[in-house]
């Protein structure tokens, strides 16, 4: 199972203390045992058992375990919160105390502190893994790339390091270096990173003129952060004034965001159907669908990769399973989960996992990802970040040529007349479309 550390799902709520009538409320002794039976009644009430191992007996005994204990700091208590959440098996339900909370906000806000990485950890291996470098940043101009492993951070070796503990290492004042010792394949490396404030800008936009003169609207998402919706309206708003045939929209090494950021992107691309559905621990589903009110209904191709997740997942689920657009590149993560962010009584938060994800067909993608309809590897030797999205780039290049491809058709099918005896000449063009075929 893979531990994660960097923005995910969240569907953002906030709650006071409560206590469930199933028993008797313990009496608390100091506001330590408050946090630890805030966090409980957090889990026993909304908590999403995805691995099929929760039992709310054991959970239950473990409540007057944990508050039987007094303790005589936060310290204390927050590694108590920790202990007892590990009995969950569930590497995204997790205890933030209040700095990483507040860190956490900020994130989600659009403004980042470290190196720009986002972690996992997967628990069976005990490696740490890269998911994928936030553009721009330190760790992606040093080249880190999807799925690298962390060794050591600052000469401290990671094996059986808790993912919380490996991301104070990795985090810490600006203008400090973190010295990170990679594993690429069968090959190490150290690389040493300055550590700075990130301020992300979320969406890019550019206009692309191919061969035969079509306008293709390019967009990259690169975080589904609270800005991430209203920056890509701004985005088509601006192409379709230019007049673009289609679109490009790119969402490689998005490692996700909100989860309401994902449907309002979606909503802008599809005019009707089902965007995503959700199922809590009840097996109740929400489904959402588009409202009508699409910003632009020309062709569309999305470039996804390893290093696409969760948030991504959503909005290309939802593209390739309502036939809006083709999928382009290599397989997404793989992260089904909805977690949802809880302010505790004293300042600290919990993500907890309170439901699965389905896309618009009714796939559980968890573990598995979104499998493209043209599979496409990325260039063998790295290319610049100004060609990223051009010709240069492998994965742009079949996008733009499968783009060109539905263009082509759709033009053909406009203008043809069953009245009149073309249909050699629309076989042709069809013909020709298979020529920029990736496998």
């Amino acid at each position: 199972m893979l531990k994660r550390k960097f923005i995910i799902l969240f569907a953002t709520t906030f709650s006071g203390i409560f206590f469930n009538n199933f028993a008797e409320a313990t009496v608390l002794n100091n506001s330590y045992k408050e946090v630890i039976d805030h966090v409980w009644q957090i889990v026993y009430r909304d908590f999403l058992d995805s691995s099929g191992n929760f039992q709310k007996s054991s959970w239950i005994k473990l409540r007057k375990e944990f508050l039987s204990k007094n303790y005589s700091d936060s310290n204390e208590a927050y590694d108590a919160i920790r202990l007892m959440l590990s009995n969950l098996d569930d590497s995204y339900t997790r205890f933030l105390d209040p700095q990483e909370f507040n860190q956490m906000k900020i994130d989600t806000s659009g403004e980042l502190t470290g190196v720009g990485i986002q972690i996992v950890k997967d628990e069976k291996t005990d490696d740490l893994i890269i998911v994928s470098p936030i553009e721009n940043t330190p760790a992606y101009k040093a080249g880190i790339q999807p799925r690298d492993k962390i060794l050591s951070i600052d000469d401290i070796p990671t094996k059986g390091m808790d993912l919380d503990d490996a991301v104070k290492l990795i985090r810490g004042k600006s203008g400090t270096k973190v010295k990170l010792e990679i594993l690429r394949g069968s090959d190490s490396f150290f690389e040493i990173l300055l550590r700075e404030k990130i301020e992300i800008k979320t969406v890019t936009s550019k206009i692309n003129q191919t061969k035969e003169g079509l306008l293709i609207g390019y967009i990259r998402i690169k975080q589904f952060n609270a800005n991430a919706a209203k920056e890509t309206r701004d985005a088509i708003k601006e192409l379709e004034k230019k007049e673009v045939s289609g679109y490009v929209l790119d969402l490689r090494s998005n490692p996700g965001g909100l989860l309401e950021s994902s449907i309002d992107i979606s909503r802008q691309f599809i005019n009707e159907g089902i965007i995503v559905s959700t199922v809590n621990k009840e097996g109740v589903k929400d489904i959402t669908r588009a409202n009508g009110q699409a910003l632009t209904n020309k062709p569309l191709v999305v470039l996804v990769n390893e290093g696409s997740a969760s948030a991504s997942e959503i909005v290309s689920g939802a593209i390739k399973d309502n036939k809006r657009g083709q999928l382009v590149g290599k397989k997404t993560f793989g992260k089904g989960l909805v977690q949802s962010m809880r302010t505790l009584v004293d300042g600290s938060g919990l993500t907890v996992t309170v439901a699965k994800y389905l896309t618009p067909n009714g796939t559980d993608i968890n573990k598995f990802g979104i499998i493209p309809d043209v599979e496409v590897k990325m260039n063998i030797n790295p290319i610049l970040q100004r060609e990223i999205g051009t010709r240069k780039d492998n994965q742009y290049r079949a996008g733009e040529n499968e783009l060109i491809n539905i263009i082509k058709r759709q033009n053909q099918i406009s203008q043809f007349d069953p009245k009149t005896k073309n249909l050699e000449a629309f076989f042709e063009i069809d013909k020709e479309t298979e020529v920029f075929s990736f496998n």
